[in-house]
């Protein structure tokens, strides 16, 4: 299947993290919507998202630098099955939601977009600007809800 998703984050303190070429970070406890598309293969790059960190699984996308903190925690996605590339759409969508922080440069680093990294206080606002997002482009989605282990 390919597709477009959004990981919905939950950040359980203030850190800060050295992400791949950009350097150190400092996030916000809060809550994390990313913006990601996968058009060969979206079970596989959900699953390896859902993967902890050092288990068989090298950092390579700024995604996976953030997902490596013990202080990070997946709490949903959100995804559509679409065979074009919608993840900057969605981005630019969540982009002009009032009060929506981004993480400049974050994710999209093949793109023109500032980011695809979003950040809002309240986990069931940001749900609503993500699921949003996906109607503004067109899309029908699926939101999956994480059990934690």
């Amino acid at each position: 299947m390919k597709g477009t998703y959004v990981l919905i984050i939950e950040n359980h303190a203030d850190i800060e993290v050295e992400i791949g070429k950009i350097g150190r970070i400092e996030f916000k406890k809060g809550f994390y919507a990313y913006v990601g598309s996968a058009l060969s293969g979206l079970e596989q790059r959900v699953e390896r998202h859902l993967r902890e960190a050092g288990k068989n699984k090298k950092l390579h996308w700024h995604i996976d630098y953030f997902l490596a903190s013990p202080a990070t925690e997946i709490k949903e996605i959100v995804f559509a099955e679409t065979g074009e590339r919608k993840e900057c759409e969605i981005a630019a969508s969540l982009h002009m939601e009032n009060g929506l922080d981004s993480i400049e440069n974050f994710g999209c680093t093949d793109c023109s977009c500032k980011s695809h990294l979003f950040f809002y206080t309240s986990l069931d606002r940001l749900k609503e600007h993500v699921y949003n997002s996906f109607y503004s482009v067109g899309e029908h989605f699926l939101a999956t809800k994480i059990n934690p282990v």
